[in-house]
């Protein structure tokens, strides 16, 4: 696997800047000529690695959210969504569908479901007080063109 291309992003944790993410990793997987299916899962899954950075890595307070992104010669997309929050007691339990952390908030507990219902492969990685990184993976597929 070698890298084609990479970008690199980072931005204040306003929820305003979701729809911002989503539009800069879309305009960055183009050249692969993703199909809409294609496209549509990388900026919803996106959207809910984001969402999660803003809602739960920060909770009431703010800060960065970083995205790096990578497109390999397999034309593998593979995105990595990155906070320096308050992090993740138990990624396998935060995992679980319906649990949430932010019950208060109305929130539904589905983003990392949704996330890897999207993707090929999800990964989680995270510290108490230091953050939380998310990598999304997604082969994109010239045969279904």
């Amino acid at each position: 696997m070698n890298i084609i291309n990479e970008m690199s992003l980072n931005f204040p944790s306003k929820s305003c800047n979701e729809a911002f993410a989503r539009s800069v990793v879309s305009a960055f997987i183009m050249n692969l000529d993703p199909t809409i299916n294609e496209l549509s899962d990388i900026k919803t899954a996106v959207s809910e690695a984001v969402t999660n950075c803003i809602v739960h890595g920060y909770r009431r307070s703010s800060g960065m959210i970083y995205i790096k992104g990578k497109i390999t010669d397999d034309n593998r997309v593979i995105i990595r969504i990155r906070d320096r929050g308050c992090g993740i007691a138990d990624v396998s339990k935060a995992m679980e569908p319906l649990f949430t952390t932010a019950p208060e908030e109305e929130r539904a507990g589905l983003g990392f479901a949704v996330m890897q219902s999207f993707c090929d492969k999800v990964k989680v990685k995270s510290a108490i007080d230091k953050g939380t990184t998310v990598t999304l993976e997604k082969r994109i597929s010239k045969d279904e063109k």
